[in-house]
């Protein structure tokens, strides 16, 4: 495998973890309290199961962006789901952009890689280990 498909794997495959990891730990297996303060915000606080659906949403995002390769949307759709939810959270729930781990740092370093894997794609994509 050349280095330009290191690099892409590297950046798709760390987009996909990094939502399987969102969609299921926080959202799936406990609810989170920064989860909670969103729906809060919201005024949703009642309907948790929209985080549950989010979450079986991130993991959907994840498996495509790892086992379907050849498909290059994806790749601008999970930017702008990084963007909206940055934005969603600056104008909802400003606060949780001072935490450490914070918003910003997860968004800004998810969307780079989204830059990356969409700059070491290739015109007819390519399978894992090819």
């Amino acid at each position: 495998m050349n280095a330009v498909r290191q690099v892409h794997w590297l950046a798709r495959g760390s987009l996909a973890f990094m939502f399987a990891y969102h969609g299921l730990v926080p959202k799936l297996i406990a609810l989170s309290p920064g989860e909670r303060v969103l729906l809060q915000a919201h005024g949703l606080e009642r309907f948790e199961w929209l985080s549950q659906a989010a979450g079986v949403a991130e993991l959907v995002l994840a498996a495509m962006l790892l086992f379907v390769p050849r498909l290059s949307w994806p790749l601008p759709l999970t930017a702008l789901i990084l963007l909206g939810l940055l934005m969603d959270v600056a104008v909802m729930q400003p606060s949780m952009l001072i935490d450490a781990f914070n918003p910003v740092t997860l968004n800004v370093a998810g969307l780079a890689l989204c830059a990356i894997a969409w700059l070491t794609r290739t015109s007819g994509q390519f399978t894992l280990g090819s």
